[in-house]
């Protein structure tokens, strides 16, 4: 188990919640590709670059996007943070660094490629 993979708490709380396939090929463990696509968010690197040991970084993906899409990610953030009294505040955030010019500047209301095109004319 990494640093940051779910515990066996969490585990307890997300597994109800997951989508159940009865047929066809033999699923991935979900609690590793659970980990995996947290890796992922967690650290901002490509789907690619997922380790190994969270299985395949096409199903991480395919899985992320598919529980997305179902609804999915809506029931498990909301259930840990009520398994938690909803002592949870901040799942992710990002800064971003802008030029100090670029927030507050005078807005150049010229098309450029219009002006690229006449000049070229």
């Amino acid at each position: 188990m990494a640093r940051f993979d779910l515990t066996d708490f969490e585990w307890s709380v997300i597994q109800p919640l997951l989508p159940k396939k009865s047929r066809g090929v033999a699923r991935v463990d979900d609690r590793r590709v659970l980990n995996g696509i947290f890796w992922r968010l967690r650290t901002g690197a490509p789907w690619a670059d997922i380790p190994a040991r969270y299985g395949p970084h096409t199903t991480c993906v395919n899985r992320f996007n598919r529980w997305r899409k179902a609804g999915v990610w809506d029931r498990i953030l909301s259930a840990v943070s009520k398994a938690y009294d909803g002592g949870i505040q901040m799942i992710d955030s990002s800064s971003i660094r802008v030029h100090q010019h670029a927030a507050n500047g005078q807005k150049n209301r010229r098309d450029p490629v219009a002006w690229v095109a006449r000049a070229a004319g």
